[in-house]
């Protein structure tokens, strides 16, 4: 299977082609219409940066304690095959469409704020989960991180991809120091106007902002969209750590400030009564960074970001609702951020739009309960490092990306196109034992289904879809690739 997309390449890049360029101009008119009972229930989803499962207790960490992560599993389900791609951009783009990143076409990342190049995530070509649920009544919000536009260009790029209110920091802005600051003195674009906001953590702006979304909107179905600023660097100390000084003893810190946050969200959905009606998702959008090593069931894992293997991909996902979502289940379900979107849809109880191709399945039952497992085969996670700039556009480094396919068992390497590396993840969770020699029929036929599943792709990955922005004076030519943030 060394060249097997290739072999596919002239029949499938067309089709592929035209089925992601599908235009969202006027997209509204292809949903849905209608309301729904207020009862539906709301949605948080929190995403944090740069945090794989080693680190968090109930998933077998030993570093430390995360106790109101611990209670949101215990009252939940807990997924131990859930996956997101291997970097910032590439997951957020995957989570916000449903769609693969061969498909939505970020399959490197690209610093939009920092970068420019007239780039960035267009409303245009991009559905969002916000602007489905929309459509059936939700109150949406974000807070957090977005880095996939610039808000100087686009100003109202947040009300276009379907939030009715939000409080972001859009990332490190080229040519304004301020904006590099996302912790303390942070500099956060909220109502049209950016600025700092000194003397504040920025994790408490986004918790306080949000908390406040939910006492105004209480009455009515709300999807909140929670993509922290922790765990990502710089390294720094916290209002409940506020001394700490080592790194790895400031990165600690960092993921008990995660927790606190988790915790105070929960609290406020209690205090609200909103708690038995609203579904909390906890995530990661890919893995630690590789500087830190953590204990985990045993074993030490490095940190695995921008890379393919299961320390930069396997996150941790926590589904929690008491009275809608069974308490105390580990499942060994597959499910992918592709999913999150279909997912939002059915519980909030709106359809898909018409004539866009959707890669991701719902978990909706199988999270509330109806079914023990979801038609999930298999999951998929690609797209890392930095992109470049070809003929003044963003494009990927390859023309097919390197990627990962596994099943509850077996995980498939393809690298440079063809089949790479095979390991058992039950005997082998560390990778270190390549069957991709193996005679077993077992695993050869493993082998063959999981290659099935690959040539079943697009023979070229797309490229990010995007009407440019105009040239502003920050901007800079950028040749070549770009480093990473």
């Amino acid at each position: 299977m060394k060249n097997l997309n290739r072999r596919k390449f002239l029949t499938l890049a067309a089709s592929s082609a035209a089925a992601a360029v599908t235009s969202f101009s006027g997209c509204n008119s292809q949903f849905s219409k209608g309301r729904h009972p207020a009862r539906w229930p709301n949605i948080i989803f929190i995403m944090v940066d740069d945090l794989g499962p080693e680190w968090l207790s109930c998933y077998g960490g030993e570093e430390m304690k995360t106790p109101n992560l611990d209670r949101l599993a215990k009252e939940g389900m807990q997924f131990s095959n859930a996956y997101s791609m291997p970097q910032c951009t590439p997951t957020r783009a995957t989570l916000l469409t449903g769609q693969y990143p061969f498909r939505h076409g970020w399959v490197n990342h690209w610093d939009v704020p920092r970068w420019g190049a007239g780039c960035h995530f267009d409303s245009k070509y991009n559905i969002t989960f916000a602007r489905v649920l929309k459509t059936v009544g939700y109150a949406t919000a974000a807070a957090g991180k977005w880095q996939i536009n610039d808000f100087r260009v686009q100003p109202d790029a947040m009300e276009k991809h379907g939030f009715d209110e939000y409080c972001m920091w859009t990332g490190f802005e080229s040519q304004n120091p301020p904006s590099a600051k996302r912790y303390w003195d942070p500099y956060i674009y909220t109502a049209g106007v950016s600025k700092t906001y000194k003397g504040r953590f920025g994790t408490d702006v986004f918790v306080d902002f949000l908390i406040d979304f939910m006492n105004r909107h209480k009455d009515k179905p709300m999807m909140l969209y929670f993509p922290m600023a922790l765990t990502h660097g710089p390294l720094t100390n916290t209002p409940l750590d506020p001394d700490v000084e080592d790194k790895v003893e400031r990165h600690k810190a960092m993921v008990r400030y995660t927790d606190h946050a988790v915790g105070r969200l929960v609290k406020a959905l209690d205090d609200l009564k909103l708690r038995d009606n609203t579904i909390v998702f906890f995530t990661t959008d890919n893995g630690t960074a590789k500087k830190m090593t953590a204990r985990m069931n045993g074993r030490k894992v490095k940190g695995g970001k921008a890379t393919l293997g299961e320390p930069g991909v396997r996150a941790p996902f926590i589904v929690s609702c008491p009275g809608l979502v069974p308490a105390g289940v580990v499942t060994d379900a597959l499910t992918d951020f592709t999913d999150m979107l279909p997912t939002f849809a059915e519980l909030g109880g709106a359809k898909l739009p018409e004539g866009v191709a959707i890669d991701g399945r719902s978990i909706a039952k199988l999270i509330l309960g109806k079914e023990e497992d979801c038609s999930r085969q298999w999951i998929m996670a690609m797209g890392f490092g930095a992109a470049k700039l070809a003929e003044g556009r963003v494009a990927g480094v390859k023309q097919f990306a390197d990627r990962v396919v596994r099943n509850k068992r077996y995980k498939l390497w393809v690298l440079d196109g063809g089949s790479a590396r095979l390991f058992d993840l039950l005997a082998d969770p560390a990778e270190t034992n390549n069957l991709m020699e193996s005679t077993n029929p077992g695993v050869v036929a493993a082998r063959k289904k999981l290659e099935a599943v690959v040539q079943s792709f697009p023979g070229r990955d797309a490229a990010p879809k995007y009407d440019k922005t105009p040239p502003q004076p920050w901007d800079r030519k950028i040749k070549g690739k770009r480093g990473r943030k």
